[in-house]
């Protein structure tokens, strides 16, 4: 039977991701600026620390029951592996789902992600891809399961709320494709239990499909003096 702590932090741990994407759509809509996009990335570290507090305090239970196992070799071997299934095999088809369907795909939030400067996109991996770790697949699916009985039924839940999330500032579309990717996420933790693994993976996918393009544009306009506007510098 859960406790009182487990229960609240069933509430806040699917909730608090789509509060925070809400007011990230909000952003968006106009020129937000740098501390404004900072302020998101507090408020899901915020979270995270919430989450820990119930887990940890209230619960009175170790970090293990977030699957943290330790960091080893398998740990780094599996998070990379996944990361290249994702950016090289799995990823590359998912991204087209969009225009298959007729929607609009990740050009857009894309392109208001990459006007913000390379140190900021590398926060917000890191942060976005540990936290929705931690809370969707260390954090619910133990909760998730003793409320339904099935950690499969759990995690099929985690997969459609972690896709919610993504709704309102990446778009319904795109936020189908997160579903996918969350799916292979999720059976992965569920058959391996290593949430560090499941972060690493994470965050440098997400590395290579947000930061890295900046990153190397910055790179190639400082090699030939080029301005973002396509006017070589003086």
């Amino acid at each position: 039977m859960e406790t009182l702590p487990s229960i609240t932090g069933l509430v806040v741990a699917p909730a608090g991701p789509v509060l925070i994407s809400l007011y990230g759509t909000r952003l968006a809509k106009g020129s937000p600026s740098l501390m404004e996009n900072l302020l998101g990335q507090l408020a899901l570290l915020g979270l995270l620390a919430a989450v820990l507090a119930i887990v940890l305090v209230g619960e009175g239970a170790p970090f293990s029951s977030l699957g943290f196992r330790g960091l080893g070799l398998s740990t780094f071997v599996w998070g990379v592996g996944i990361a290249a299934l994702f950016v090289f095999g799995f990823g590359p088809i998912i991204m087209r789902v969009p225009g298959w369907l007729g929607l609009p795909g990740f050009e857009e939030p894309l392109g208001h992600l990459r006007t913000l400067p390379p140190w900021y996109l590398i926060l917000a991996v890191v942060v976005g891809g540990t936290v929705e770790e931690i809370l969707y697949r260390g954090f619910a699916i133990a909760h998730l399961a003793g409320l339904v009985g099935s950690d499969w039924a759990a995690a099929a839940i985690v997969v459609v709320l972690a896709g919610i999330a993504h709704g309102p500032l990446w778009g319904w579309a795109p936020a189908l494709t997160t579903v996918f990717s969350g799916a292979v996420l999720t059976g992965f933790y569920l058959w391996h239990r290593d949430i560090a693994a499941n972060i690493l993976a994470h965050v440098a996918t997400d590395f290579v499909g947000i930061a890295l393009p900046v990153l190397l544009a910055k790179v190639r306009t400082g090699r030939t003096g080029t301005g973002s506007d396509g006017v070589r510098d003086q």
